[in-house]
């Protein structure tokens, strides 16, 4: 009874050191408002989000009101300063989209002081051909703020310019399309001097029938920022940094009550003992 025990504890034990073994900076959610815990297939993303249906960190729901002038994300209004022109909104619902069902941004999640989210993204670099069309889209559109993370009036339940910030085009906030890339969203954003297909920088806008190229971009990152001693490796989301532990303590709890101990029946302790960071 005590071997069967303990080969079933062994064998429970493998999926949760590979979980553990995993790379906490490439395939990964963020902990915040609307992700999901794990990224993985969904096969109904609504249009500008469906390049990311094989492995999505959002869900069918969140890419359908990511599409809406107003949804329930985060209550935004893409019209604070009149009706945002079309080729303009669309690049603002790309970038929702890449933010909330990308699962490589790894390399650049950052632990967040904020009751609506405990991680966000820093300085992902972003390829500069979007950047470019991004602002070339939108430039003489309006807006009333440099960075709109912050500042607004709330007032009404939603986000109204504040009082003394005149609409004003584009171009003139943001004179430069790296202006428009680093300051709307507080830095969350590089502009890159690299292009798309360099595996070098993050793609807003990809043909899914040809791959998802950020995958091997988060791949470069993530070595770079682990060579790197100024950099750790950003911490796993709360929820999923919470589960593996439990599991481990439940399943060393259970080799505890064999007769003779889970050393006495050989279990492979040395390999998990080895893996240090849980």
């Amino acid at each position: 009874m005590a071997v069967a025990l303990a080969v079933a504890l062994a064998v429970a034990l493998v999926p949760l050191a590979a979980e553990a073994g995993k790379d906490p900076l490439l395939n990964v959610c963020m902990d915040a408002k609307h992700h999901k815990s794990q990224p993985g297939p969904e096969g109904k993303l609504y249009e500008q989000c469906s390049p990311w249906k094989d492995n999505a960190c959002c869900t069918a729901n969140t890419s359908l009101e990511a599409h809406k002038d107003q949804s329930y994300l985060y209550n935004f209004n893409w019209n604070h300063c009149g009706v945002m022109p079309p080729k303009c909104k669309r690049h603002f619902i790309q970038d929702t989209c890449l933010y909330e069902c990308s699962p490589n941004l790894g390399p650049w999640i950052e632990q967040a002081d904020s009751s609506w989210r405990r991680q966000r993204i820093l300085h992902v670099p972003l390829c500069r051909e979007d950047c470019e069309q991004w602002w070339q889209d939108c430039k003489d559109a309006l807006t009333c703020k440099e960075n709109w993370h912050q500042g607004w009036n709330w007032a009404t339940g939603t986000n109204r310019c504040p009082w003394g910030s005149p609409c004003r085009p584009f171009w003139q906030v943001f004179p430069r399309a790296r202006d428009l890339c680093q300051k709307i969203w507080s830095g969350s954003f590089s502009y890159s001097p690299e292009r798309r297909g360099s595996g070098r920088c993050i793609q807003m806008w990809f043909d899914p029938a040809q791959g998802n190229p950020n995958a091997a971009v988060a791949e470069y990152y993530a070595g770079r920022r682990r060579s790197s001693p100024a950099h750790s490796p950003a911490p796993q989301s709360g929820r999923a940094a919470r589960a593996l532990p439990r599991g481990l303590l439940l399943l060393l709890g259970l080799g505890l009550l064999l007769p003779h101990g889970a050393a006495a029946c050989g279990l492979p302790l040395t390999p998990l003992g080895a893996a240090g960071s849980l």
